[in-house]
């Protein structure tokens, strides 16, 4: 990396998602915000003034005075990376069209997960997926590129899940997520909905659930992602918790392994070398608890500046072979912070090119 920083857009920059962005963002070694977009209430008016700023703090000085652009192709968005936070319904539609006027598009929304072109990326888990861009180009005649990251669900158990698998192969999954509210956006679940509750639904939720792990722990081979050949049964929840999604997985393996096997596999585990690399990337990002009531959302959730897992509970299934609990914070984590990984992933690849 030169000393210059790359450019970068933010899409729908004043929801809660891109409000993450912002805050990851502004202060990135590599990135530099560089253009802000938004609704048609915000469009042409300061930043700071059409903003809702949902974080601690006040919006970044130099952001705020930033005068919001229409969400547009041809919007000049003079930049070569764009961070989408856009809803879902808007992502399938523009996404696209980012991605055939040559931008690079890291997209938090979820209509291009499952793609066959489109690389559903978590540095950790399946770094090599980033090798699918070139066919998807090549397939949709785009200039640029569509990365996807997981569902912040997803994204709370598939490490571990990957872990095992690569060591001993997965054959199922049975997997019950206890979701925190920010989950929902913002204003989220009403309160006399969630206080005093669980709501043993979250649309969608399971599908996701059931779908993403195999695609993320898939094998990227001749221009395709060959899935991974297990079956996960998933249950989700919405719990009164503001931030942490928990995840409670058992598993049963192809070869038979050990409780003790997989607390020694997880404690000894360390992601790629080239991930290790990312500026994001905290000290420790795979960690085990040993305490017999940990993992805990309040307790584990911001990790690693919110970028780590926290695993514990590891114990012998008498149903499957082997149960864990897993936790990451869902909005940094499981949402623009995974992103942003994603973007550093790219550039050390060279699929993101430094402007130096």
């Amino acid at each position: 990396m030169s000393n210059q920083k790359i450019p970068v857009g933010i899409l729908a920059a004043t929801g809660a998602v891109g409000q993450r962005f912002v805050q990851l963002l502004v202060n990135h070694p590599w990135f530099e915000i560089a253009a802000v977009t938004g609704s048609a209430r915000t469009v042409g008016r300061p930043y700071g003034e059409g903003v809702n700023w949902l974080l601690d703090g006040d919006v970044p000085e130099n952001i705020a005075r930033m005068i919001v652009l229409p969400t547009e192709p041809g919007a000049h968005l003079d930049v070569p990376v764009l961070f989408s936070a856009l809803p879902t319904a808007e992502a399938k539609e523009l996404e696209p069209l980012f991605a055939a006027a040559g931008y690079a598009v890291l997209t938090n929304a979820s209509p291009y997960r499952m793609d066959p072109y489109v690389p559903l990326l978590i540095p950790e888990v399946n770094p090599d997926h980033s090798q699918l861009i070139p066919y998807q180009q090549a397939q949709y005649g785009w200039q640029g590129f569509l990365v996807a990251n997981a569902n912040c669900s997803t994204t709370s158990i598939v490490l571990p899940m990957q872990i095992l698998h690569q060591a001993y192969g997965l054959e199922s999954a049975v997997v019950v997520t206890m979701q925190a509210i920010s989950g929902a956006g913002y204003p989220g679940v009403a309160s006399l909905d969630i206080m005093d509750n669980v709501i043993p639904h979250i649309g969608g939720e399971d599908g996701k659930l059931e779908t993403e792990p195999r695609k993320l722990c898939g094998r990227f081979a001749a221009g395709q992602i060959e899935l991974a050949d297990f079956v996960v049964s998933a249950q989700a929840n919405r719990v009164p918790v503001i931030d942490g999604h928990l995840g409670s997985v058992s598993v049963k393996l192809r070869e038979k392994a050990t409780a003790e096997q997989a607390i020694a596999l997880f404690q000894n585990w360390q992601p790629d070398p080239l991930v290790r690399q990312l500026p994001s990337m905290p000290e420790k990002v795979f960690i085990y608890r040993a305490e017999e009531n940990r993992p805990q959302p309040r307790l584990d959730r911001n990790a690693g500046n919110g970028l780590a897992w926290t695993v514990g509970k590891v114990r012998p299934c008498p149903v499957n072979h082997i149960r864990f609990m897993a936790i990451t914070h869902n909005t940094l984590r499981g949402a623009a912070s995974g992103s942003v990984l994603n973007a550093e992933l790219l550039v050390l690849q060279g699929f993101i090119k430094d402007r130096g």
